[in-house]
Order: structure tokens, then sequence, then C-alpha cells
């Protein structure tokens, strides 16, 4: 999808303006205030010789051990409790203290013993918890406000560190409603702590994990007596059958303005209708007269989308099945991907060669500096902004002052962030984002593809692509219908996926009419085109100035489209751009219709012509 979204946040998120430019050195403090530079420390316990006497004769810990942990990013508030709670327990310990106090965030009270003196504050925490993946071209919140008050007593510091915090609280909340318990905590991470337990749950349907459940028969509905969302697993004995997909007529289609808000089950595993070299269960999927190409088309969006988006893209698309697909299943990297098309489902096959569906196989180099405590063999859906400076190196220092392996919840907190922001493991306790060309790797596109424009703006192009192998392994059933090449009309171009997987798969492309907006990604396209191609490219930057007459113009020159292909926007549809996740109606998304009103013209005018 050809659609930009932005990944700026403050100073929280670390940008480069090009390919040449380094990185800043990193003001390293999750609480807003602190040293720029890392002092290096042992991690020895602390014990009666870190400690001095305070003012009434107890012991109190050194101003130097306190800044230490204060250039990890802590405030001194925190640190100063989590040292009066941790006594002489050592190292490790403390540092679990730390991580659970900035976890609990709101809800920490200071005791008046380390706090004398000082007013009730609010502190700017501009945490790299609180940063969204930036859907849409605004700004994700600045970062979250946390009080810290002084009037709570040691009984009560007592009875508060055995009750569960409050995001352990919503992710036990959400494990009993059916959610993988990973998931729940992705969605809070994303959404943050604050937030509803119904923003949750609208969040992890549609981010870019996968379903719960798994229904069988993907023609169908699950029913919702009351209208409003399922928030528990796809049960089969509760599951109605409402409508299939396929073979309906027109006109005794439902609404077509997305008002029948049923959620379209997906299945889990997301293997599409087949996949190479595996079983799987026979698809029935008859289509309607009017979908029977040529031409053939093929439209692309993300899977998990808001309830009823799915429904009405199908509807209008002549009531085809979609077929869901990980790109898992083809790459290293998850790819949640919805599909409706009218090619043909036998005689598929895929790229040569397979590509590597493992981290270590894509990039055996990271092998050498991987913990045994982190279990991730794939990375996460590869998303259009990368992680913060500041926080690499605030991984780094908290492994650094942990043991070997490090306490659960350092771990927990590092495997989130990995998780996250796809971080591989690139030296000694040492975590840093995928650089473009690997992205570009994994996603199918030959090496360079997007090099010559700003490191931002590779990302950005990246993240909104195709996975090249997928795509090709469902156009390959045209390479033998057209041995003397194709014509293509390609709606929201992007960087050329589809033109990347058609060349891959030999199929000769004689004439393209790309509509994309972006001139990056317009640029992208015609320098591979001239590279490697001998046909004719039509560039277009507006897919609304494509009207009618001039699509008839085009098929009166060039006699035709084979294949009309494309994805529209997804900025309206993602479950990370909370701000507006408008559905089909949103700014951005609701491009959908224009893909529809083209190809409806397209089949329209070969028809009459």
């Amino acid at each position: 999808m050809a659609h930009w979204v932005s990944d700026s946040d403050g100073s929280d998120n670390f940008e480069w303006d090009s390919d040449g430019n380094g990185e800043e050195p990193a003001n390293f403090n999750a609480a807003g205030a602190g040293s720029s530079a890392l002092r290096s420390t042992n991690t020895d316990a602390p014990g009666p010789s870190t400690r001095v006497a305070n003012g009434n004769g107890k012991a109190g810990p050194s101003a130097s051990l306190v800044q230490k942990y204060m250039d990890m990013g802590f405030t001194e508030e925190i640190v100063r409790k989590a040292m009066k709670d941790n006594g002489d327990n050592g190292a490790d310990s403390l540092v679990e203290l730390l991580l659970t106090y900035q976890e609990l965030g709101n809800d920490l009270k200071v005791d008046n013993g380390f706090a004398s003196g000082c007013a009730p504050q609010t502190v700017d925490d501009s945490d790299d918890d609180d940063i969204l993946e930036n859907w849409d071209d605004e700004d994700a919140d600045g970062g979250r406000s946390t009080r810290v008050a002084n009037s709570i007593d040691d009984s009560e510091d007592e009875d508060f560190l055995n009750e569960m915090s409050q995001k352990d609280k919503k992710v036990d909340s959400l494990v009993k409603m059916g959610f993988p318990e990973d998931e729940a905590a992705l969605a809070i991470t994303r959404c943050g702590q604050d937030a509803s337990i119904s923003v949750l749950v609208d969040s992890i349907y549609a981010s870019q994990t996968a379903g719960d459940g798994y229904c069988g028969n993907l023609s169908d509905y699950e029913g919702n007596s009351n209208g409003g969302r399922n928030k528990g697993r796809f049960m089969d004995g509760n599951k109605k059958k409402r409508k299939r997909y396929g073979g309906q007529a027109q006109g005794n289609r439902g609404p077509l303005d997305g008002s029948c808000e049923e959620p379209m089950p997906l299945p889990n595993p997301m293997v599409g209708f087949n996949l190479p070299d595996h079983w799987t269960r026979p698809v029935d999927r008859s289509l309607p007269t009017q979908a029977i190409g040529p031409p053939y088309f093929y439209y692309e969006n993300v899977a998990l989308a808001p309830k009823g988006v799915w429904t009405t893209i199908s509807r209008f698309l002549y009531d085809i099945q979609p077929e869901f697909v990980d790109s898992k299943y083809f790459c290293a990297a998850a790819r949640k991907r919805g599909y409706i098309h009218n090619l043909p489902l036998e005689r598929r096959s895929p790229l040569l060669p397979i590509p590597p569906k493992t981290i270590f196989e894509a990039f055996p180099r990271t092998k050498r500096w991987w913990p045994s405590w982190d279990p991730r063999r794939q990375f996460n859906c590869l998303q259009t902004c990368t992680s913060s400076a500041k926080l690499l190196e605030r991984i780094r220092v908290t492994l650094a002052n942990s043991s070997d392996p490090p306490p659960p919840l350092v771990q927990k907190f590092v495997l989130e962030e990995c998780r996250k922001w796809n971080l591989a493991w690139v030296g000694l306790n040492k975590v840093a984002p995928l650089e473009p060309d690997e992205m570009e790797f994994l996603l199918g596109f030959p090496k360079d593809h997007t090099r010559g424009i700003s490191r931002t703006e590779r990302y950005r192009s990246l993240g909104n692509s195709f996975q090249v192998d997928t795509v090709a392994y469902h156009l390959s059933v045209l390479k033998d219908r057209y041995p003397q090449g194709m014509n293509v009309l390609s709606l929201f171009t992007g960087i050329g996926g589809a033109e990347v997987a058609l060349h891959r798969l030999g199929i000769r492309m004689n004439t393209v009419i790309s509509v994309e907006k972006s001139e990056v990604n317009r640029t992208i396209l015609k320098s591979w085109w001239d590279q490697t191609q001998i046909g004719t490219l039509i560039e277009i930057n507006d897919v609304q100035t494509l009207t009618a007459d001039r699509i008839e113009a085009y098929i009166r020159r060039i006699g035709g489209f084979d294949l009309v292909i494309g994805g529209s926007p997804c900025n309206n549809l993602a479950g990370s751009n909370r701000h507006h996740r408008d559905g089909l109606e949103g700014e951005h998304s609701s491009l959908f219709y224009h893909y529809f009103r083209i190809l409806d013209s397209v089949k329209s005018i070969m028809e009459r012509l």
C-alpha cells in the first residue's frame, strides 16, 4: 500500500535524515531528566560500604549509587524507595524492584523518609512503552505523567507490593476472556496502562497479532446477538451461521455501507487456501459469474481490521471469500493479510529459491549473540517506523547491570520491547532494529530496491509494501496463461511489490498503468523499472483522477487489462491507529471504494468493447 505514516514522536523517536547520517549520542533517561553519560560500575550488591548515615543516624544510600541508577533512567524518588525496600539483597533484586516500581507508574507513592522536603511533583515519562506504531500522519502521545506523592507508611508499602500491578490485572482479565497472555501484554504496551478493557480488546482484534480461535469454515460469520463485540474465543458451539460467500446473487446483498457489523472469523493458523508443499483442506470456492476472469483482480489489506470491514470488502468484490495468509509461512517475518481475488487456486508454485523462514537462517550472525531466554525464531510484522536510540541504550545498560541470565522481570521487559520493535541481537547485551536492506530481504525485494532515499522514507515505504513471496505464490497461476506477457493496472502501487513479484515469476509486463500518490514511491518504481523492464510504464499520481473515460481510453490504446491489482491504505484499519481507526469510512481507507469503482469500470468497459 502506497501510504506513509508518521514515525515521529518527539525526542523519544530517533529519526535519520539520510543514509549517510550517523546517530546522535543518546541522552538516556526514561523519566526525562538525567545524565547524558553512563557510568561503568560493578553489579555487586549494595552493602554497608555503599550506604551513608543520614541525619537520623540511619544508613541511607550513597549519592553515587543513587546517581548510577538515575543514569539508567529511573527517577531519584523511585531509586531511593527501591533501595530502602531492597535492603542488602543485591543488585539483581534492586533492578527488579526498580523495573516494578517504574511499571506501576501512577500507583507508586514514595515514603516520606526518602522524599522529605520534596513536594509532590509530576514527572514527564517519555518512555518507549507509550510509543505507538504511529499509523497516519499524526504524532503519538508525547508521554504520560507519573505523579509521585509522599504520604504512605511502611505497612502500606508492604501491602502494596503484594498486590498485582495494574497491568497484570488487565492481562489477567483479558486472559480470562480468552485472549493469549502475550497478545494481551502487547495490547497494553501499545495502548498504555490507562486504556480501558474495551480499547485493549479492540487493539487485539485489529492489531498485527493472530486471532485466538480457529473457525474451520471461513464462509461462516460468527454471530453476536446483542450487536456488540465478541470478546471471547471463537467457540464452535456458540457460532451462528449467517450467510455464505461466493455464488450469492448481488440482489440478495445486505447493506453496502458497512452497517452490517458482523465479525468475520479468521483462521488460526492463517495459512490461506493452500501453502507450498503442505497438505491443506480442499476449498469449495465457486465464483459468481460476474467475478470470473479475465480480467483477473487481486486486492490486499490487513487481516485484522475493525469489525465489519472484511464483510463490506467482500460484498463489494462480488462476495468472494477472502484468503487470509500470514507471511511467516513464506519468510522469517509475520505479515497477516487478507486477499480477495478471482485467481485460480490450482497449480500454484512458490518463488525460487525458497527464502529462509527463521531469523537464524536469514541472519546467521545474530545466533552468536542471541540469549537462550529469547525464544523468538521469527520477527513480528515489519513496521513503518523503528525504535529510538534511547530505548536501545536503556536495554543495554539494564542487561549490563543484571545477572546472567537476567531476572524474570528484566527478561520480560526486554522481550516485550524486542517483539514490539523487531529488535535483533547484534552484540553482547546489544540489540538493534532491522536495517532497511534487511527488511528488503525479508519482504522479497532486490537488494538496494529502496536505496537512494532517506532511511526514514525507506522504513515507511517498506512497512507499507507487499510481501513479495506471498503475493507471487498467488500470482504464479498466471504464468502459463500469459506466455506473451500481460497488461497490468496497478492501484496503490507503493514501491512495486506486485511488479517485482510478476518479474520474479518470469511474467513479462507489456504495459503497466501504475497509480501511486507518493512521489518517493513512484521514483523507486521508475528506477527499478528502467533497470529491469522493456515494457511501458505509465504513472498516475491519484486514483481519483482515473475516471471511466480515462480508463476506456487506456483500454482502447493497449487492448485491455489482464490484471487489476492493489491494496488501499490501511491507516484507518490498523489497530495501532487508535486516533483515526474509522474503518472504511476513514479518510485514507475509504480509498478502497475507488479500487472497486475502477475495477467495475474495467470489467464493464471490456465487456462492452
